[in-house]
């Protein structure tokens, strides 16, 4: 999943409040960071990099699985967040099929959510590189050919395996198909850790845009469901509610005019690494990469800012809707900067877990979580598989 996008944030919703407002809270690192998984020591094969922000569940018997890793997928598993080792068996593979309608080239588990640790319902960042397949691509090159979908999984034995179903389930597609707009990558992208608020499930979800149907503009959308074992029953944000549909292009007409879109929240730049909410009180803190000189516009609140350094920011929320200015949490070459100019290595794909959580999907937080990271060495200006996931302990503080 060689993330390159670089998203335009727009405003605020307009139920954003009006008036700026303080920080609602604070994010310190308080300890080294530690190695939970090294490529060239741990891996079980060549196809084993971590490559996707952590996402975990405690299982049905109270054990830990954690996917985050390539696009042959398989999960790190131990009794809790702190004895984690890769088992080698794959719990879905890419089939890296030619018909974009199979939904079935490369796939990556990016969310996962479980009410009772068995029944596992997945969000899988799926990509179609049509420059992989003869006389699917006008354009040359991966991202000129990329189009990518949300689909979905599911596993009825705690995570030990994930099945798709027939046909495909899609949870979040662009109106149109693979072959329309090529020459840059499209679609929807990176799922954020489906997390909870009431009886709904929330996941943000990054989208590059398109002009037709629908004039979607690109950022970083919000999508909730009461039911996420149900692919289809995910909404979108639109600006006034959750309404928004995108269902398979393959399988669907999408309307010419009047097409709904979402509605990209503020101030987040690039895809959302993770949202936890603090126990104490209640608040939503994100987690994301960003590089540089990237803009996060100001809207109808107080969530602008420019970002004067690359690296790992944070904010924090009450309604999902209005975030405040971000702030910088670890600085460092990222994913989005240009590899040529890192000095052997790239930081990318933050997330943030805290292993006393009380939820089995560990979408809460306390006072202490740990940051989980990707390190990704360079050569040149060439990305390699050689990757480490870390983990760094910080500390969290909410103000009423």
């Amino acid at each position: 999943m060689r993330l390159r996008l670089v998203l335009a944030v727009l405003s605020l919703p307009a139920l954003a409040q009006a008036a700026a407002e303080p920080p609602l809270s604070s994010l310190t690192l308080v300890g080294p960071p530690a190695i939970v998984f090294k490529a060239g020591r741990d891996a079980c094969d060549g196809a084993d990099v971590p490559d996707a922000s952590a996402r975990a569940f405690r299982d049905a018997t109270g054990a830990v699985a954690l996917f985050g890793m390539h696009y042959r997928n398989r999960a790190l598993r131990g009794p809790d967040l702190d004895r984690l080792k890769l088992d080698c068996k794959v719990v879905l593979d890419s089939g890296e099929k030619a018909d974009p309608a199979l939904y079935d080239d490369r796939s990556w588990i990016t969310a996962t959510w479980t009410e009772d640790g068995t029944a596992i319902a997945a969000l899988v960042h799926h990509e179609y590189q049509a420059n992989e397949h003869p006389g699917r691509c006008t354009a040359k090159g991966y991202e000129a050919c990329w189009y990518n979908t949300i689909t979905a999984a599911a596993s009825t034995d705690g995570g030990r395996s994930f099945l798709r179903t027939t046909p495909p389930a899609v949870a979040m597609a662009a109106p149109f198909r693979q072959e329309v707009g090529q020459g840059r990558h499209r679609g929807f992208f990176n799922p954020s850790n489906v997390f909870a608020d009431g009886r709904f499930r929330y996941v943000f979800v990054s989208t590059t845009g398109w002009d037709r149907p629908g004039d979607q503009e690109a950022g970083v959308c919000l999508f909730r469901t009461a039911t996420p074992a149900d692919p289809a029953s995910w909404r979108a944000w639109t600006g006034t509610g959750f309404t928004a549909a995108f269902p398979d292009p393959y399988r669907t007409k999408a309307a010419a005019k009047g097409t709904e879109t979402c509605k990209p929240v503020a101030p987040f730049p690039t895809p959302v690494g993770a949202v936890v909410r603090h126990r104490g009180t209640g608040a939503f803190v994100a987690v994301f990469m960003a590089k540089k000189g990237d803009m996060a516009k100001k809207g109808d609140g107080p969530a602008g800012a420019n970002f004067p350094e690359s690296g790992f920011y944070w904010t924090s929320s009450r309604d999902l809707l209005s975030w405040d200015v971000p702030r910088l949490l670890v600085a460092g070459t990222t994913l989005y900067d240009d590899p040529c100019a890192a000095a052997g290595g790239l930081i990318a794909y933050p997330s943030l877990l805290d292993p006393r959580a009380e939820g089995r999907n560990f979408d809460d937080v306390g006072d202490t979580a740990i940051l989980t990271y990707v390190t990704l060495k360079t050569e040149g200006c060439t990305i390699t598989s050689d990757r480490d996931l870390l983990r760094r302990p910080v500390a969290i503080k909410v103000w009423p």
